[in-house]
């Protein structure tokens, strides 16, 4: 007993150390949730508070008296409605064009034999390491020579013709499908093409979805492209219509922080909903 006692004590100071050690990591990642989760609170108490408590000193995070006004206001100063059909359907046709275009790469990369898959797959990947604002001045030169600037085509068009992160992306999903399947779709005389549809599509599902959701935050809070290709103010997105009304009125901060909790949301959730595709595409991954 004697022996058994000095155990149980020689092991508390183990358990009290491996405790205070999760609790100060638990403690450290709530702190860095609440750093970056602080501008969006600012935001959203700042859309429900009265001129008053916007520039109340000294100023408080939550209203004093909670208001829906500054929405009502934002609707009536800003066409948030003609605004949020343009993002809609910039943000759809991209989703549109990336799942069409990126898993037919993405196959063809990963599961049929060609000369030259290597090769592209390298050019592929080598389009990854240019950032953007390389091709920024080119690629306005080629679309305002094709007369397709102040349109919704520089935004959209891309897409169609495949993203090298989302190829990538598909590709590395792919090569985990058992390739026993696709041998045995063409032995029973299925097209290449029906092949992809009936067997791979279905199993890469969590990696088009993923991608796919991606691309429409990335579409949705797009700023600079919109900003570069769109003149009329009929054709602007919502992040663009909302920098114009910063820059053109005297700033209302309630209404502009309403409308930009509306810019906002819509990406929250669709993220926060597509949290289960990422897990699933994961496991999946790991368990194949």
């Amino acid at each position: 007993m004697a022996h058994a006692d000095v155990a149980v004590i020689r092991k508390r100071p183990r358990r009290v150390r491996r405790t205070m050690r999760r609790v100060r990591q638990q403690v450290s990642v709530a702190l860095l949730a609440l750093l970056f989760l602080f501008p969006l609170l600012v935001m959203l108490s700042t859309a429900f508070k009265t001129p008053g408590d916007v520039f109340s000193s000294p100023p408080s995070l939550l209203p004093t008296d909670w208001t829906m006004d500054n929405f009502a206001e934002a609707f009536e100063q800003i066409p948030v409605w003609r605004y949020l059909g343009n993002t809609l359907f910039v943000s759809g046709m991209s989703i549109l064009g990336t799942v069409i275009s990126c898993p037919l790469v993405a196959y063809a990369l990963a599961k049929v034999r060609w000369r030259g898959s290597r090769p592209l797959l390298i050019l592929v990947l080598a389009t990854m390491m240019l950032p953007p604002q390389v091709t920024l001045i080119p690629l306005f030169l080629v679309w305002n020579g094709l007369e397709a600037t102040n349109t919704y085509l520089p935004l959209i068009v891309p897409a169609f013709l495949g993203t090298p992160f989302f190829i990538f992306m598909i590709r590395q999903f792919l090569l985990a499908v058992p390739d026993e399947l696709i041998e045995a779709a063409r032995l029973d005389g299925a097209s290449e093409f029906r092949t992809y549809a009936t067997i791979v599509l279905p199993l890469a599902r969590p990696a088009i979805v993923t991608a796919a959701i991606f691309q429409f935050v990335w579409a949705w809070t797009d700023f600079l492209n919109p900003l570069i290709y769109l003149n009329d103010e009929s054709t602007y997105t919502l992040s663009i219509g909302l920098y114009a009304f910063f820059g053109e009125n005297d700033v209302a901060w309630g209404p502009l922080m309403a409308a930009c909790v509306m810019f906002t949301l819509p990406a929250v959730v669709i993220f926060l909903i597509g949290q289960k595709f990422f897990i699933g595409g994961a496991s999946a991954g790991a368990l194949k």
